[in-house]
């Protein structure tokens, strides 16, 4: 075998190594990843549990950066703490203004900084949790990170989901992030005070929430005039 060959043969099987070790790799990654998703899964079964033990009503909430998830809850707040003691988990990168924020409308809060994490996960909120008396409070809320991928993966042990996306992003919004309304109980489509001047078509985004998700309550809300807060109160059995 001349040389020139002898090097070709040996580059091949160079790469056939590369190769086994990159799907080796991916195997385990992959792997890792369900082992911590089933870990996860099985403390928010533990956690779910304990808060429907003690009465407690939890609820998940998610939408991209800028779609109102603070104002929205800033409005329940102000309506519910007049007759609920309720604890508020928010989840961002870095800084407490979402908590600040909530916290004005005499609600306890409690900021989760991710750093890098772009979501939270059940270990965030069982450590929250186990360092509170549980006994003090009747809702939980969960302001997760802003962000319409990454949330999918995680469950928190809430009783409910609700996804919050807004005119502004669009009428291909959920069309484009099918799996967080799959997995959601109510789809609040917010800043409808902006339709007039934006134009966004609210029906097809209705459609699509629905052809994803039959199960879900869908409403539209304005948190900036208050349209439609109390409906959504009402379908959190609130």
């Amino acid at each position: 075998m001349s040389e020139k060959r002898e090097r070709e043969v040996h580059r091949i099987k160079e790469l056939e190594s590369i190769n086994l070790a990159r799907e080796e790799i991916r195997d385990l990654v992959i792997e890792t990843k369900k082992e911590v998703e089933r870990d996860n899964d099985l403390l928010a079964e533990q956690i779910n549990d304990e808060l429907n033990k003690r009465g407690i009503k939890s609820i998940d909430v998610v939408g991209a950066i800028g779609a109102g998830k603070t104002a929205i809850l800033e409005k329940i707040a102000e309506e519910l703490s007049k007759k609920y003691s309720i604890l508020v988990i928010c989840g961002d990168i870095t800084t407490r203004v979402d908590a600040d924020r909530i916290e004005q409308h005499n609600v306890e809060t409690v900021q989760i900084n991710t750093g890098r994490e772009c979501a939270l996960n059940a270990y965030h909120i069982y450590q929250i949790l186990k360092n509170k008396d549980l006994n003090n409070y009747d809702i939980i809320f969960v302001e997760n990170v802003g962000n319409l991928i990454c949330p999918s993966d995680f469950k928190l042990g809430t009783d409910k989901r609700i996804i919050i996306v807004s005119i502004t992003e669009g009428e291909w919004v959920v069309e484009k992030h099918p799996m967080l309304f799959k997995m959601s109980d109510i789809a609040v489509i917010n800043k409808i005070d902006l339709l007039e001047r934006l134009g966004t078509d609210i029906t097809k985004m209705e459609k699509d929430a629905k052809s994803f998700n039959p199960n879900i309550k869908v409403i539209t809300t304005s948190a900036k005039k208050g349209t439609n807060i109390d409906k959504l109160i009402e379908y959190l059995d609130l």
